[in-house]
């Protein structure tokens, strides 16, 4: 037996224990909670996502994903989902503090075509900024409870919570909602012919480590988002890119997810070292315009789709 002390990710580990089959054998508190965390994301998923909504004591929204989550009853109809306590610095969410609040909240799923402004959403905005209003989704009003539901989501619980279970006190503590759906909502667009959920339609994604998702028809994909600043949302792109037919929700959502927009500088610098894009912007068609920025959106490439979409406007 060989006792080493590895690093990782600059975080030093303690006392790992190196068995005959090469795994790192350790026990929990000696790692950092961070790296704990880590540890945990990344090898239990594929995760479903609960995207939580919930409303403050004076009535102001939130949103925000969890994929602490799934369902644990069929009769009651009962949902489990768990917001942590922030590693960083041992504060709590505000979907926790409403749920005690209130004792309601909607669970929207998530599907492939909303991922990106789910991911925007998952933005740690200040108390007050409306996450709907941010990630560009709209606020639909529930039947049988105060939280809106996602009109984008193909599959919408309300909820009233029946229980909160305190996990711990620590940063990366969790927080069971026990919650009992009252009424559920299913898009048609997800039904076969036999009017249960066809799981291609649905098209379904969860969570995995890192930046990293699983979408159930595909595989693999990855959303890098800002963590230390906040991105710009979706409520500050200029309208004649929102209304534009080229771009759908996870477009915006990318465009949205960009901490800050391109200088003059930059776009005119990006601009003259790109000849494709030049020839483009040429031309009075705006439509081309913006199938352009699509096209690196297709790629990941939000800043580039950006320097497009401003190009004329400099």
């Amino acid at each position: 037996m060989v006792i080493k002390n590895l690093a990782a990710n600059s975080l030093q580990f303690h006392t790992f224990v190196q068995t005959p089959f090469f795994m790192l054998s350790f026990s929990p508190k000696e790692v950092p909670p961070v790296q704990l965390q880590g540890f945990l994301q990344s090898s239990v998923g594929p995760r479903p996502i609960a995207f939580a909504s919930t409303v403050a004591s004076d009535g102001t929204p939130n949103l925000s994903p969890f994929s602490f989550f799934n369902v644990f009853s069929s009769n009651p109809p009962i949902l489990v989902f768990s917001p942590a306590r922030r590693v960083r610095d041992n504060t709590l969410k505000h979907t926790l503090i409403n749920c005690e609040a209130t004792r309601e909240v909607v669970i929207n799923v998530v599907n492939y075509d909303i991922v990106h402004q789910m991911s925007l959403s998952s933005t740690e905005y200040p108390d007050g900024v409306n996450e709907f209003l941010k990630s560009g989704l709209t606020m639909l009003e529930s039947d049988l409870v105060r939280p809106f539901r996602v009109a984008e989501s193909p599959v919408q619980f309300e909820c009233k919570v029946n229980e909160i279970i305190a996990l711990g006190t620590e940063g990366g503590a969790g927080n069971l909602i026990i919650c009992e759906v009252v009424k559920m909502h299913i898009s048609e667009m997800v039904l076969d012919e036999k009017g249960t959920i066809d799981q291609e339609k649905i098209d379904l994604v969860s969570r995995m480590g890192g930046n990293w998702y699983s979408r159930a028809n595909q595989g693999l994909f990855e959303i890098p988002k800002p963590l230390a600043t906040l991105g710009i949302g979706v409520d500050t792109i200029p309208n004649f890119i929102k209304e534009s037919p080229v771009f759908n929700g996870n477009d915006l959502g990318m465009l949205g997810n960009v901490e800050s927009l391109p200088t003059e500088e930059e776009i005119n610098i990006f601009v003259q070292q790109n000849i494709s894009v030049k020839g483009v912007l040429s031309s009075a068609d705006e439509v081309k315009v913006h199938q352009k920025a699509k096209e690196y959106l297709n790629q990941h490439d939000a800043p580039s789709a950006w320097k497009v979409l401003l190009a004329k406007r400099v």
